[in-house]
């Protein structure tokens, strides 16, 4: 009763907020298996919405119409109407999906699962499997190439980035990073490529030209055990200009320079931060505190902790709806 409830009382405060989707904030609840809207401009939330079991990845479509979930323990993708939030329907995904990234077109989709070791290809319209791509050993970072020419998986046993054609589906190259890579990040002009290794505590730079690491950034944060920090999420503003990275348990997103790539300075959010999402101007960094089960808000311009929401339990994984 409780999330029905919720869901009608949130969806007449969505239908009266208008034609405001860009600044609404879904947040995937992996504990309470629902997802939490907000509103970015008040920073209150909207309502709280059904979504599967065990919702981790999170998307949205270019043009703002679906907003995809990767439901893991119901092995498919659900997809929603951001403005309602009811379900419109489903996706294949294969079984445990995690993470997913859509090509820069809106289609098709490309879908990590765990358990297979592969990564699922789906398009989104015909709902139809295109390919399913052999990959390492527990894949689950996805990243895409500005020009949708080139997917990157990272699974975290091989401790590898995999480079994946996506006209051809087959993978170009294969590079070694540190341990449990967990998310793959290119800069707006494709440059560079970020992968985060949660155990190894570091984050590589790929030159995606060449698939060779130029440099790896290292964290050191005072009174904060080098097993806490936990290079997990990564964004980096569209100016190539900084990087954040969420640090897992040691509870700070680390402030980079992505000219120099190195660290500026180190934001205290809420416990164990796992993902993060900009808002469509780039003013403001959401990051999702699974253990603190609430949402930090970042002034991008001043780098200042503006203030945490409380939502769902375990919140996971967050995405902004676009202009």
């Amino acid at each position: 009763m409780k999330h029905l409830l919720s869901a009608t009382t949130g969806l007449a405060l969505l239908m009266a907020a208008g034609p405001a989707m860009a600044n609404r904030v879904f947040v995937s609840n992996e504990r309470s298996n629902d997802i939490t809207v907000l509103d970015g401009e008040t920073m209150e939330v909207i309502g709280t919405y059904p979504a599967g079991n065990r919702p981790r990845g999170i998307t949205i479509s270019p043009d703002g119409t679906e907003l995809y979930v990767c439901a893991s323990d119901d092995n498919l993708v659900r997809v929603f109407d951001p403005e309602t939030m009811e379900e419109l329907h489903t996706l294949p995904s294969g079984p445990d999906p995690e993470l997913f990234v859509l090509h820069p077109s809106g289609n098709p989709l490309f879908i990590a699962n765990e358990d297979d070791n592969i990564v699922t290809v789906v398009d989104v319209e015909t709902r139809e499997v295109l390919a399913e791509v052999p990959v390492g050993v527990e894949p689950e970072g996805m990243g895409v190439s500005p020009d949708g020419s080139v997917v990157i998986n990272t699974s975290e046993t091989t401790n590898m980035a995999h480079f994946i054609d996506t006209e051809t589906y087959e993978i170009t190259s294969n590079v070694l990073v540190d341990s449990r890579p967990r998310f793959a990040q290119f800069t707006a002009d494709g440059s560079k490529l970020y992968v985060t290794s949660e155990i190894g505590g570091t984050v590589s730079v790929i030159d995606p030209a060449t698939q060779e690491i130029t440099k790896k950034i290292s964290f050191e944060i005072p009174g904060v055990l080098p097993e806490a920090i936990q290079p997990v999420g990564a964004r980096v503003t569209s100016d190539g200009k900084k990087l954040y990275v969420a640090l897992g348990p040691a509870n700070r997103v680390a402030v980079v320079d992505a000219e120099t790539d190195e660290v500026l300075d180190y934001l205290l959010v809420g416990q164990r931060v796992w993902q993060l999402a900009f808002n469509p101007d780039e003013t403001r960094l959401y990051t999702t505190n699974g253990n603190s089960n609430d949402v930090s808000i970042i002034d991008v311009e001043t780098d200042e902790v503006l203030r945490s929401v409380q939502v769902g339990q375990q919140p996971w994984g967050v995405v902004v709806a676009p202009n």
